[in-house]
């Protein structure tokens, strides 16, 4: 049996990096007790390239390997703590995993070990800290119980996990120290299992954070939008009644004013807003994941989160659409104002061209009245040469009567120039009517 030689084939360039990214941000195995701290650091441009130079460094400096040009998840194990670096589009997670040693006895919910405090202060990030998240891991006998003691029963929200015994709890505030606190209490899973349900729990923290973004920017944009939507309406009043040019033309501009600082927002939150639907569907697929039955009497995750979360995304979504509408209506406004304007400058125009075409045939006029005085006046000169001539030639004795002859030559003088004067003026015509076509053509 012969095997296939896949050397035949010419792979596609993207082929290796598409098929790895299955793979690219693996589950960490994990064993409880552990303690888990995220932080997330917005990161772009200048922030990233230092972040990452960072984190290379401090890797060399613990005898680690740094991460790779280009990778955007990188692991070390520094003793009992292992660092897992994720870079994502416009941030990057930095996953500090702390397994207590079995002999460091109980310690207080979320207390941060000094010798994980050492490391979190030698890594420092360029990059604005977004997410601060603590989450532990305990096998408590009862989760319920153990999330009253930690969080405030007033938004407390606990629910069970799915297709597993235990619970996860968070009252979303932030602690004393600004991170915000989850309890996981899971009963005997797999350490695989574990780590796949830890990432997914710190995933919907980070995104939930992230797809909140976009209220702010709302928020910022609401004013503008109805201060748009106000004049947009007094402007259509005024078109109804404006008359003159002028004052049509005066709301053309405003009205394209109105559209340019509605299009600068506009393009300046559409990738945000794009980014915190992207974000928000992320979360319901983790919460689709994690959530099992809710834990009576306490909210679960998705009914808090529902109260909390959706109405800032449905602020984000009611302001994109009021900015897209407004922008049909203003682009349908100024082209109608701008018809206006065109009818306008058209009747203007011809009224111009009307007059011109009058100036035009007065000037025709005049020039029909000058050019017969000038036939008259340059006839009356050549036949008084010719006048000249007929004496010269009588004085010199030839039978010539100067008098008649100057007489019969009037008419032959009036003719000959009124001719050559009518053919100059039709060449002329001639070339005006050639240049007249060549210029439409």
């Amino acid at each position: 049996m012969t095997s296939l030689d896949k050397s035949a084939f010419t792979p596609h360039a993207l082929r290796e990096s598409v098929l790895n990214e299955v793979h690219a941000r693996p589950f960490t195995p994990l064993t409880q007790p552990v303690l888990v701290i995220r932080f997330a650091f917005m990161a772009k441009g200048d922030s990233a390239a230092t972040d990452r130079a960072s984190l290379a460094a401090f890797c060399a400096q613990h005898g680690a390997l740094p991460p790779e040009p280009g990778v955007k998840h990188h692991q070390v194990d520094l003793g009992p703590v292992r660092l897992r670096f994720e870079q994502h589009s416009e941030f990057a997670t930095l996953t500090w995993i702390w397994s207590s040693p079995a002999d460091s006895g109980p310690r207080r919910f979320g207390a941060i070990a000094p010798e994980l405090q050492v490391l979190i202060a030698a890594l420092p990030q360029a990059g604005e800290l977004l997410v601060a998240v603590k989450l532990e891991v305990e096998n408590a006998a009862d989760p319920v119980a153990r999330a009253e003691e930690i969080f405030d029963k007033s938004s407390l929200a606990i629910v069970a996990i799915k297709g597993s015994a235990g619970a996860v709890a968070s009252d979303f505030r932030l602690d004393d120290d600004g991170f915000t606190r989850i309890l996981v209490c899971a009963d005997g899973p797999t350490p695989e299992r574990l780590g796949a349900l830890v990432q997914r729990v710190l995933e919907l923290e980070t995104y939930r954070t992230l797809a909140l973004l976009g209220l702010p920017a709302a928020l910022a944009l609401a004013p503008d939008v109805d201060r748009i939507e106000r004049r947009l309406v007094e402007v259509l009043a005024e078109m109804q009644g404006a008359q003159s040019f002028k004052l049509n033309n005066h709301l053309l501009r405003e009205l394209t004013e109105l559209e340019a600082l509605l299009e600068r927002g506009a393009t300046g939150s559409l990738f945000r807003f794009g980014a915190s639907r992207a974000y928000y569907d992320l979360v319901q697929a983790r919460l689709s994941v994690i959530e099992g039955e809710p834990v009576a009497p306490y909210s679960s995750w998705s009914s808090f989160l529902a109260r909390r979360t959706a109405p800032a995304m449905r602020t984000c979504n009611a302001l994109e659409g009021r900015q897209s509408n407004l922008s049909l209506k203003l682009a349908r406004a100024a082209d109608l104002l701008r018809t206006r304007v065109n009818v306008e400058l058209e009747q203007q125009n011809r009224d111009l061209l009307r007059s011109m075409n009058e100036r035009t045939k007065l000037q025709l006029r005049l020039q029909s009245t000058v050019e017969g005085l000038s036939v008259a006046a340059i006839g009356y000169y050549v036949v008084s040469l010719f006048g000249y001539l007929a004496k010269g030639a009588h004085d010199s004795g030839l039978p010539v009567d100067p008098t008649l002859a100057t007489a019969a030559f009037v008419p032959v003088a009036i003719a000959l120039i009124w001719f050559t004067t009518h053919q100059i003026r039709k060449r002329h015509l001639k070339e005006d009517h050639e240049a007249e076509k060549g210029e439409q053509g």
